[in-house]
């Protein structure tokens, strides 16, 4: 028989119950386009505090094309908070992307708050923060904002009980942030090593106590837990499904591009017929929960990203400006695709270039 190992730990985490993500079995979603979500109706048995509908990712109108940035001067002086993604924006895996630590330099010396968010769950805005100071940013936890910090955050927001716990398919970021947030969780990197012996009459058990499965990228990724995280969803009555994000792609290296979070999240979708729930970009949780924190307008936003799919349209549901480098997955030719809709406010090759169009516009 198999079985799952557990472990628990109780720690505080600010609960932060205001915003949601795309959507929660907890509040009514009646007005929400039913194109967008068909949420199952679930009875949990518990009650979570009183919150706002969240604004969704849904369908825009068609926005002007995107302009090459032209007089960073302008654009800075703008806003008062710059909100960077990490992978293909301030760094390609574990290469620092040129002229990134001088142009942050320059955008604090200008009186700039910067803030840090990425969907990779593999590790905690402890761990996040350790990585910058690697490439030698200077960094601090509280300008870090990873999708595994959403996660927990989440949870948190929604009241999810004490009692309950969370299978994670997932690397170490989720669980850290999952016991300082004081839930107890099973799954993780363990896992990866499990294996089914497939014989006739096997029954896979399941722990009936998960409430929530919560899958982000996993370079672990197996069967076992796909099957595992299916019996939860499935089986559990009320147990959430929960995504970091649905990123197609990332860059483990600088060399190429390699299957991403979505990949695994897309299994789970496939094998339980549930959408999940995503607190990552380019859902508005992480928008929100920022605005909240720093006290920040968001027209005084301005979203930096490579991806058209979660960091423009994450900065576009939350009303900030858009500015799209083209040092990650997305070329010029693909934002300038009839087949593309989503148009950032500006686009331009990399960060740096606020440098050298800085200077050409003095």
């Amino acid at each position: 028989m198999l079985s799952c190992s557990s472990h628990s730990s109780r720690a505080t985490l600010s609960a932060f119950s205001h915003f949601l993500p795309t959507t929660s079995p907890y509040f009514n979603f009646s007005s929400l386009s039913p194109k967008t979500f068909s949420p199952t109706p679930l009875n949990f048995g518990w009650r979570a505090t009183t919150a706002p509908k969240p604004r969704m990712a849904a369908t825009f109108p068609a926005r002007a094309t995107a302009q090459p940035l032209q007089n960073a001067d302008e654009l800075i002086d703008s806003v008062e908070t710059f909100i960077f993604d990490c992978d293909g924006v301030i760094w390609k895996g574990d290469s620092l992307i040129d002229g990134v630590p001088e142009t942050l330099d320059m955008l604090r010396s200008r009186g700039k708050r910067l803030v840090f968010v990425t969907n990779n769950s593999t590790k905690s805005r402890k761990q996040y923060g350790k990585k910058f100071e690697t490439l030698g940013l200077s960094v601090s936890e509280e300008e870090i904002f990873a999708s595994s910090f959403a996660a927990a955050a989440y949870l948190k927001s929604i009241n999810f009980p004490k009692d309950k716990k969370v299978y994670v398919i997932g690397e170490d970021g989720i669980l850290k942030e999952l016991e300082l947030a004081g839930f107890e969780y099973l799954g993780g990197p363990e896992d990866g090593g499990k294996k089914i012996e497939l014989k006739p009459g096997f029954l896979m058990e399941h722990d009936e106590n998960v409430g929530a499965v919560v899958v982000g990228f996993d370079r672990y990724f197996n069967y076992y837990k796909i099957q595992y995280g299916t019996l939860c969803i499935r089986e559990n009555p009320g147990c959430l499904f929960i995504a970091t994000n649905r990123d197609a792609v990332t860059h483990l290296t600088d060399a190429q591009e390699w299957a991403g979070g979505g990949s695994m999240v897309g299994a789970l979708a496939g094998s339980t017929q549930r959408e999940p729930l995503v607190v990552g970009k380019p859902s508005t949780f992480m928008m929100d929960y920022l605005a909240n924190k720093f006290g920040i307008l968001k027209s005084q936003i301005c979203m930096v990203g490579d991806r058209l799919d979660t960091d423009i349209l994450f900065g576009q549901n939350g009303s900030c400006k858009t500015l799209l480098v083209l040092s990650g997955v997305t070329s010029l030719s693909m934002l300038q695709s009839p087949n593309n809709s989503i148009q950032p406010d500006f686009y331009t090759s990399k960060i740096s270039d606020f440098l050298s169009l800085k200077a050409a516009t003095v």
